[in-house]
């Protein structure tokens, strides 16, 4: 059964860097494309970042710059870089690869 599992989270200061990971696990597909969404409290879920299968990278307007996609070499892994985080990026992030979802995990960004 393929599962996605995030680790990485945490309560950080703005302008401050957290890396969110998520590992595909019990099954030996890669990540050959995938995803980070998050959703904030009382908002829909927001797509953050995606990666192709072969490769090229789309980010919200609203982490352009801030955010970078990270897939290891085994492709087992699709990491979400975040830097200069602010307060509005607080949320729970998930990631997605095909069908399968992670349990999200929670960001929190203070002033």
């Amino acid at each position: 059964q393929v599962q996605l599992v995030e680790s990485g989270g945490g309560s950080v200061q703005a302008g401050e860097s957290l890396r969110l990971s998520c590992e595909i696990t019990g099954s030996l597909f890669t990540i050959l494309a995938g995803a980070w969404y998050r959703q904030a409290p009382g908002k829909p879920r927001e797509l953050v970042a995606k990666m192709s299968v072969g490769g090229s990278r789309d980010y919200a307007d609203s982490v352009k710059g801030r955010f970078s996609l990270r897939r290891d070499s085994t492709k087992s892994k699709l990491d979400l870089v975040m830097n200069a985080l602010e307060p509005s990026d607080t949320a729970v992030y998930y990631c997605t690869a095909g069908s399968a979802r992670g349990q999200g995990t929670q960001v929190t960004v203070s002033q």
